[in-house]
């Protein structure tokens, strides 16, 4: 299964600045920023709220040209399409980490990924 993603001349600015002027999808930016590149299940994001709340934000996301989600068996992958967005938008992304990076909501998500594997949970 695939899912539709626009392609790097589809993305637009205002979907995109649209899209991040949620607090949670910009908190899973953030979040996405600070694996640098690694892929991240979905169900790493339930802290930010209900398995319904995020599958939303991060279809908006992935609509606006934000993140790829790539369908992994019964698990989808999400990373930042970084490349795409630093060739469309110069230095856009940067500024954007730059502030989500030290959001609350993301501080929260990376003690409960790093409780969980100090409890041996993947």
């Amino acid at each position: 299964m695939t899912l539709p993603h626009p392609t790097a001349e589809q993305i637009t600015l205002s979907n995109v600045l649209g899209a991040l002027g949620d607090p949670t999808r910009l908190a899973i930016v953030g979040y996405l920023a600070r694996r640098e590149g690694r892929p991240t299940m979905c169900l790493s994001f339930t802290d930010f709220g209900s398995k319904t709340n995020i599958s939303y934000h991060l279809a908006k996301l992935r609509e606006a040209g934000i993140t790829r989600m790539e369908v992994s068996g019964t698990s989808r992958l999400v990373t930042l399409r970084r490349d795409d967005l630093d060739s469309r938008f110069p230095g856009l992304l940067d500024s954007i980490i730059a502030a989500a990076v030290d959001m609350p909501m993301v501080k929260k998500i990376e003690d409960a990924t790093e409780e969980a594997l100090t409890q041996g949970e993947p």
